[in-house]
Order: structure tokens, then sequence, then C-alpha cells
């Protein structure tokens, strides 16, 4: 075991009190939140810290009074990503904070509905539309993962682009192209040649007020609200998405798990084909494709 400074604190002290702290505030996986916002502090990463914490490692006081801060910060239910300035998506680590959307597990399934269905376009350089892409989360895993696709990704909101803009300068893909330009205007150039259009949408109803304190006050509105049933965005979706598409193109939509018949329905009746909708990693339907005919 290290010897602990006299001014240090036990490493495995300080995670016991943050994680009965962030518990005690209602936080999931507060043990979790604890050794993460503790790799923050050290500029180190989660298995590093569990193993210091075993070693019997100790903080320094500095860190220890930054872990203190952090986690006071976490207490009061910000989110976990807008204190370490990042969110982990797949293979990519994306810059996130205040104004853009946190990507979620979730939709990394969605991604790779949008990735398989991009592998398997016929064309040697297959043309792939990320519409409404937040933090670029799905448009930056389909260009990096499908290196010989070329991608073009649209937002619309203003504080969002800030962080799409740094995440598309961070990946640095040379094959793909960020816009910032309404969904339903987005790039006219690419009418009828595109391979795959993806997007995660705002769906929530706007009465269905999240419950969780770190969607409700910090998600930006308008990245979670899509009107009386949640769809309004998706009707534009489907509508752009013929637009863009080519025949035997594919939509991949992001949506609640209650919407899937919804979303179903929406598609065919624009004519759309062969809807069909996909369960996430805890079996509820969280996306749904279709085909252009």
């Amino acid at each position: 075991m290290s010897a602990i400074p006299p001014d240090s604190v036990p490493l495995g002290d300080a995670l016991r009190r943050a994680a009965a702290r962030l518990g005690a505030a209602g936080v999931n996986d507060a043990q979790v939140d604890a050794e993460l916002l503790a790799a923050h502090v050290r500029g180190t990463g989660r298995g590093a810290i569990q193993a210091a914490a075993v070693r019997g490692d100790a903080l320094t006081a500095e860190e220890a009074a930054g872990l203190e801060d952090l986690v006071a910060r976490r207490a009061t239910r910000v989110p976990l990503q807008h204190l370490t300035g990042s969110a982990p998506f797949r293979h990519l680590e994306l810059r996130v904070g205040p104004g853009v959307f946190v990507p979620r597990p979730e939709t990394e399934m969605v991604a790779q509905l949008a990735i398989d269905a991009l592998s398997a376009a016929a064309s040697p350089s297959p043309i792939a539309v990320d519409l409404g892409t937040g933090s670029g989360a799905i448009a930056l895993s389909m260009a990096t993962e499908v290196p010989h696709a070329q991608v073009f990704a649209a937002e619309n909101s203003v504080d969002a682009f800030v962080w799409t803009t740094e995440n598309f300068a961070h990946v640095a893909a040379q094959n793909a192209r960020l816009a910032f330009i309404d969904l339903e205007r987005a790039f006219p150039e690419l009418d009828g040649r595109v391979s795959v259009v993806a997007s995660n949408p705002p769906y929530v109803p706007d009465e269905a007020i999240p419950r969780d304190p770190e969607v409700r006050f910090f998600d930006p509105p308008e990245a979670l609200y899509g009107g009386p049933d949640g769809l309004d965005v998706v009707r534009v979706l489907s509508r752009t998405g013929l637009r863009l598409a080519h025949p035997g193109g594919t939509i991949v939509i992001e949506h609640g798990e209650w919407q899937g018949a919804a979303v179903r329905d929406l598609l065919t009746a624009d004519g759309w084909r062969a809807a069909s909708t996909h369960p996430d990693l805890t079996m509820r339907d969280r996306a749904t494709t279709a085909v252009r005919p």
C-alpha cells in the first residue's frame, strides 16, 4: 500500500464519500459517476482510478477539492457529460455541453442501422445524410466506420452547431461535411442521390415532461419536444428523406419506445416501403427504418 502524505486524501475514501452523496441525490450508478469524475480530475480513465483505489493511492489536496466541487455540482443533477465535457459514443469521444443534446447509448443502435445500410449500398462511394445531427454522433460514426462513404450533416440550432463544429474539427473525418441549414431544405444538390437518411429527431410529446432532471433541465428543449404527438419533426424527415433518397435508399429514425407503429404508419402513408421497427439492447422499440421505392 502506498504511503499517504499528510495533506492528501485516500482515493478509496474519497470515492466512497462521493458515491454516497450522489446516491443520496438520486443519481443512478452513483459509484460509476464518482469514479468517472475522479478520472476526469486526474486526467485518466475509470479503470486506472479503480486500480489506484485498490492500490491505496491518494488524491492530492487540490485533486480532492476538485473532485468535491464536481460531486457537489453532479448532486444538483448537472449531467455528468457537462462536467467532464465529453460523451463516449461508439468508438468516439464527443465534446458536449450546454446547448447540445447529450448522445445516449440507445442512439448507438440507430447509428448501427445506418452504418449497416450504408455499408450495404451498391455504390463505391455512397452518400449518407444525418438530419439534425446535434453533437455529430450519427454522422461522424458513419463517416469513420464507412470511410468510402460521403457523409453530410445538417444542424439548425445555433447553440448545438457550436459543439457540432468542434466535434467535426476534432474527429477530422475527410469524408464528412457539416452545414448549418434548415432540415426541410437541406442539401438540394443531393436530391435523389442519397443511400441513407438518418436522424435522431426531437420526439417527446410536448406534454410528456421527462422524469430525469438531467434531461428536463439541461437538454435543449428544441432537441426534445416534437409537438403534440412528438412526431412533427418526423413528418419533416419523411418528406425530406423522400426528396433526398434514391430508389432503394433507406431512412433510419430514432423515436420513443411507444411510437413505432405511428412512425411506420406515417412513413408508409408518405410512400416509403417495408417500414420496420427495431429494438435496442434493452428490447425497447427505439428506431424505425424504411426503403424508398
